[in-house]
């Protein structure tokens, strides 16, 4: 039995969800994946995994050989990179995460041009407001705002982002001013269901119960609205800095902001970081941190 190929069949199994899946992303038949995974339970001597119709969990056995499978896996492919150059020039496939909106904004332009200065490498770029985890989804690197948890990722730190408050100019000529937080609740807000509970805008005074008069979940819809005229909106500084520049949009109770979130680029610990990693990471980071420089100076 090839028992490389049996844990790449039993970890593609888990990280599909069932055994059919694991078949189409391997391009093998399901007899064929189903007997290779019953071959290694019959030599470990050791069910790894419950079978429903719906899905596959794996037993406690099956999670330790599964946590074991994956570290040699890596190695593996750590090994044959070294050896096939991937330490040494810089090519191959990168995987790069950010959330949606910084991603178009900021992240696709670097992306574009470190493209252009690379010949040898090709960049999948994963737009997504859900973290990825970098170790499942052979993520090389990912953008990550707000306060990262304890973990064994290297971050590097790229600025700072603001919770603003804003209003277009209209909007506050007809309804007027708010001087504080606690004057929100005798206007209409537009809800960003990412920020915060519906209706709940935290400040650091304390919550304030808005009415939403409209309520939405890509910042995309809630500056069109905010510009609009439909309301006060509350959205991350960088998605509204187009709006600020244009002057359909301004920050109110900006004394009153939340702690500024930082910005992170992180990326897995390793003994030996690929040269396309690398290349990207001495290219992409000053870009960024430039840019983030860049919208303290357009967000008021």
């Amino acid at each position: 039995m090839d028992r490389l190929k049996a844990m790449k069949v039993l970890t593609a199994a888990i990280e599909a969800g069932s055994l059919s899946a694991a078949g189409r992303r391997l391009n093998m038949p399901l007899a064929t994946v189903s007997r290779i995974v019953s071959e290694l339970e019959a030599h470990l001597k050791a069910r790894l995994l419950h079978r429903t119709t719906r899905r596959l969990t794996l037993t406690d056995a099956g999670q330790a050989y599964v946590a074991a499978a994956r570290r040699i896996l890596e190695d593996v492919d750590e090994a044959e990179r070294a050896a096939g150059g991937a330490y040494a020039v810089p090519r191959g496939e990168l995987v790069v995460t950010a959330p949606i909106v910084f991603g178009r904004l900021h992240m696709l332009p670097v992306v574009t041009d470190f493209l252009r200065g690379h010949a040898e490498i090709d960049v999948r770029l994963l737009l997504s407001d859900r973290n990825l985890d970098l170790v499942d989804q052979h993520v090389d690197a990912a953008l990550r705002i707000g306060t990262l948890p304890d973990s064994g990722m290297v971050a590097t730190r790229l600025g700072m982002v603001r919770r603003v408050t804003c209003a277009s100019p209209d909007y506050l000529k007809r309804r007027g001013m708010p001087k504080a937080p606690a004057d929100l609740a005798r206007h209409d807000g537009i809800g960003f269901v990412a920020l915060d509970a519906a209706g709940a805008w935290q400040f650091p005074s304390g919550a304030v119960t808005v009415r939403e008069r409209l309520a939405v979940t890509t910042a995309e819809a809630g500056i069109d609205a905010a510009v609009a005229g439909m309301g006060v909106a509350r959205l991350l500084s960088y998605q509204v800095a187009d709006a600020l520049k244009a002057k359909t949009l301004r920050v109110i109770l900006a004394a009153h902001e939340p702690a500024p979130l930082p910005v992170h680029m992180l990326h897995t610990a390793q003994k030996l970081m690929p040269r396309k990693l690398r290349a990207f990471l001495d290219f992409a980071v000053p870009r960024l941190k430039a840019r983030l420089t860049q919208m303290d100076r357009i967000v008021p």
